[in-house]
């Protein structure tokens, strides 16, 4: 998978988007996010309550980032702190090809190093028509935010955090995705009549619902996730604005999935 040639991970790109990685799951962590923010997470221990920390982590970054701190701002200004990180958020459940997709998708290579592969279309290379609406969506949603890589790098930790309180020592979730076979995800080999090797684009999304898998695509694979790639979830924070749909952001590359045979 195309990757570039630094990231500010503990390892290195093309070992979080190998094959092995996704089987053989180690922790990642972005280079000074907690060390940056200890007090947010000594005070994370302190609370028992899945609910209370997720209000807490909320109102840390509204805080941190002035994201409630409109009064006397400009317009633009107005406008860059309402573009927090759940717009981003909200809008890739909306469209996963939209500015605030691009945004995400660029958060992933700028963090993991992992290059997108699709955005409204193929990316062969730098030279495509398809990355370059990629660059051009996600410099315009930069452009009107305020600090949002930096909210997306909090926002992968505290999920990093919780998955650890909820999961323990468990490195893998099984996880449903539907699709129609296009081209935003690639063959690479097959194993058997319904086992294959896929590469996924840098940030995709799945459910942990084989049923609602369905609704996306006339084909569904069952995969087995490492929890150090799930970016969010929707049962995450205490916002009922993204509960309730049962989907993951899973940051992508080359994985092995199983075709889901249909039961009706």
């Amino acid at each position: 998978m195309s990757s570039t040639a630094f990231n500010l991970c503990n390892l290195p790109p093309w070992v979080i988007a190998s094959r092995q990685f996704n089987e053989h799951p180690q922790p990642l962590s972005i280079q000074g996010v907690q060390e940056a923010n200890r007090f947010l997470f000594q005070r994370l221990d302190q609370v028992d309550n899945r609910d209370e920390r997720g209000q807490l982590f909320s109102d840390y970054l509204s805080v941190k980032f002035q994201l409630h701190h409109q009064e006397g701002q400009t317009d633009s200004a107005r406008r860059a702190l309402r573009n927090s990180y759940l717009r981003f958020l909200k809008g890739w459940m909306m469209d996963s090809n939209s500015v605030e997709g691009a945004v995400l998708k660029g958060w992933v290579e700028s963090r993991m190093g992992i290059m997108p592969t699709f955005h409204n279309g193929c990316i062969n290379g730098s030279d495509s028509q398809a990355h370059y609406r990629y660059v051009l969506d996600r410099t315009r949603g930069s452009k009107r935010s305020n600090a949002i890589t930096a909210q997306l790098d909090l926002v992968y930790e505290y999920c990093q955090y919780e998955l650890r309180r909820w999961y323990g020592e468990l490195t893998r979730l099984t996880l449903f995705r539907g699709t129609n076979g296009g081209a935003d995800d690639q063959v690479l080999e097959q194993l058997g009549k319904r086992e294959q090797i896929v590469r996924l684009n840098n940030l995709v999304s799945f459910t942990d619902e084989e049923e609602r898998a369905w609704e996306f695509g006339s084909i569904v694979w069952r995969v087995q996730v490492p929890l150090a790639k799930i970016f969010f979830f929707d049962e995450l924070l205490p916002t009922s604005l993204l509960k309730g749909e049962g989907e993951y952001l899973v940051i992508g590359g080359d994985y092995r999935v199983v075709r889901v045979m249909c039961t009706v």
